[in-house]
């Protein structure tokens, strides 16, 4: 029986990797799988995004048979990538006009804003059915595609633009102790680029989102952020 321990992991796989492998059926080759490099964002649920031009092989694929499949690759620099981390998704794919996808996809990768509004791009939305979490060697599980989503948390997603310029404008040595501190990066030009909802974090307990208005939310991550930064201080060097 899959626990909440593999969704989680599942979930914090899909919102760390950038990039992807979409497998389409090849319409033009009886049915054969296609495989594409494409970026990849995600929704505030966790639903995944991609932006994707009509001029290219995997959209006229998805013109004839929207079935999909996402593999994203999280083993990094692990010398073994088969002992690494990686999750498949199946699921389909569809046009997604919202003003949320669009800006959560466009925080992500800053630099797609250049073809954005290009006649022929258009944001894709996956409604995923399945997943195929692989942990490592013997640690393979299978989940229903509602495991990686999230409950709507309308407060949070109106606020999220106004925490993150505050954070970026006014508190970019916090921002960068988050990055280089909490999450062991390297480089001093760190931004905060989204909030993700229903993870746990492993500096801390897991946040608890409250059923406010998006002001009192506003503040509560706010307070949420001090708190990190906080952790952060102590293993700071001085200057």
């Amino acid at each position: 029986m899959t626990g909440r321990g593999e969704a989680e992991r599942a979930r914090r796989l899909l919102r760390a990797v950038p990039k992807a492998a979409l497998g389409t059926i090849l319409r033009a080759a009886g049915g054969r799988p296609y495989v594409s490099l494409v970026s990849v964002a995600t929704a505030h649920d966790g639903a995944p995004l991609l932006l994707l031009s009509d001029l290219a092989d995997h959209v006229k694929n998805l013109e004839a048979d929207d079935r999909v499949s996402l593999l994203l690759d999280g083993t990094g620099e692990v010398e073994d990538p088969l002992a690494g981390k990686r999750v498949s998704l199946v699921g389909r794919l569809a046009r997604t006009d919202r003003a949320s996808d669009r800006a959560r996809y466009l925080a992500r990768h800053p630099a797609a804003a250049l073809y954005a509004d290009f006649g022929d791009f258009a944001f894709y939305r996956m409604s995923v059915e399945r997943a195929h979490l692989v942990g490592g060697f013997g640690r393979i599980h299978w989940l229903d595609g509602a495991d990686l989503l999230v409950a709507p948390q309308p407060a949070l997603a109106e606020a999220e633009g106004a925490i993150l310029e505050h954070m970026n404008e006014e508190h970019r040595e916090v921002v960068q102790l988050y990055a280089q501190r909490l999450l062991g990066l390297e480089g001093a030009d760190w931004a905060l680029t989204g909030i993700d909802p229903g993870l746990r974090s492993a500096h801390g307990p897991p946040h608890r989102p409250a059923r406010a208005r998006s002001a009192d939310r506003r503040s509560r991550e706010r307070a949420h952020g001090a708190g990190r930064s906080r952790q952060a201080r102590p293993a700071a060097p001085r200057w």
